[in-house]
């Protein structure tokens, strides 16, 4: 399979000033370093929703403040983290950091098979896949309960260690980043490339499913004391797979809504999470999480982002993004780049 890897990705600029998100207010904000600016623009909306008080909206400004630093100095911080990461952690399960197909479940690779097949359609695949309430959401288990299990062990590993941390996004205080442990090269990209995106070619060539070029993934977790749920978003993404890794929980269902570009309905479809299952779906269906009552619950969660798609019209910020230069992936947009194939090492 030839997929168009650039020699650079990039950030739109809306990176830095865009999609703040306050969860005490459950609002999204914009900061454009500026802070008389955000009080003309945001302190009627905030006190309308709360922050009544001289006190709280100081407060809230050296939070988006805090936030506008942190994006700042992302990506020169995420590069020290990993190479810190790379020089001193040591693996407890060192096999997990290459995909194998034993860690696959046999269902997934059935319809794997298929989607890779010459007499594959779109058709033929939704019919022999698990179709939920929710419009377009696909489920399917992806992963064997011994992965998950000892995936589970791997990030407790890891948090438990003093090594710096960086976490998924301003929604999940709780979770890694599996790029900065370590496990893009050698697990997520024969992942995506080679196992995800002849799924997403079939189901989703709207979206950009044929030509998912870059990826964002992370581990969220959920228990009491630490967060409890996920309100209502979209994901910076084209195609998103959510994993149920465990461990035991109650609760804590997603429910999800219209695509973000439809008028809100206070409709919803919910899903409960099966251990080992995955849900495929549309990056920026509206969707959150119900607070889980018992236990504890983690989800791997992989944005894939098409440069093609996104190149185009920013979703976060609904423009024609203006690049920004960064690390790693970014948040996949590109310029021109080479043709390489990534699956021949498989």
């Amino acid at each position: 399979m030839l997929i168009r890897m650039p020699e650079e990705f990039y950030v739109c600029s809306c990176f830095f000033t865009h999609n703040y998100f306050l969860k005490e207010y459950k609002s999204h904000v914009t900061y454009y370093n500026d802070d008389q600016r955000f009080n003309q623009e945001w302190s009627d909306i905030l006190h309308q929703k709360g922050c009544t008080s001289e006190k709280q909206f100081e407060a809230t400004l050296l939070k988006v403040r805090t936030e506008f630093k942190r994006r700042e100095e992302l990506g020169r911080e995420s590069l020290k983290r990993r190479r810190e990461v790379k020089d001193h952690y040591t693996p407890l399960h060192q096999h997990l950091y290459s995909l194998q197909d034993s860690f696959l479940s046999s269902r997934f690779r059935e319809l794997v098979e298929y989607a890779n097949s010459e007499s594959a359609t779109a058709e033929g695949l939704a019919d022999r896949i698990s179709s939920e309430t929710a419009a377009r959401v696909y489920s399917f288990p992806v992963f064997t309960e011994k992965f998950c299990r000892e995936m589970i062990e791997e990030l407790t590993h890891f948090e438990e260690s003093l090594l710096p941390k960086g976490r998924p996004n301003t929604m999940n205080n709780y979770g890694i980043l599996l790029n900065e442990l370590g496990f893009d090269d050698g697990f997520l990209e024969p992942l995506r490339e080679c196992f995800l995106q002849p799924l997403a070619r079939l189901l989703f060539p709207q979206e950009g499913g044929e030509s998912l070029d870059s990826h964002k993934a992370f581990v969220v977790s959920y228990k009491l004391g630490q967060d409890l749920d996920l309100d209502y978003h979209y994901d910076n993404a084209e195609v998103t797979l959510n994993v149920n890794l465990g461990k035991e929980f109650v609760d804590g269902e997603l429910y999800f809504g219209d695509m973000r570009t439809e008028p809100r309905r206070d409709q919803y479809s919910r899903y409960s999470h099966k251990r080992t299952v995955g849900l495929l779906r549309r990056g920026q269906h509206m969707h959150g999480a119900m607070e889980i009552t018992e236990g504890e619950r983690y989800n791997l969660i992989i944005w894939m982002r098409s440069s093609k798609v996104r190149n185009q019209l920013c979703p976060m910020c609904d423009r024609k993004p203006e690049l920004v230069k960064t690390v790693g992936y970014g948040d996949g947009y590109t310029r021109e780049g080479d043709t390489v194939n990534v699956c021949v090492a498989l």
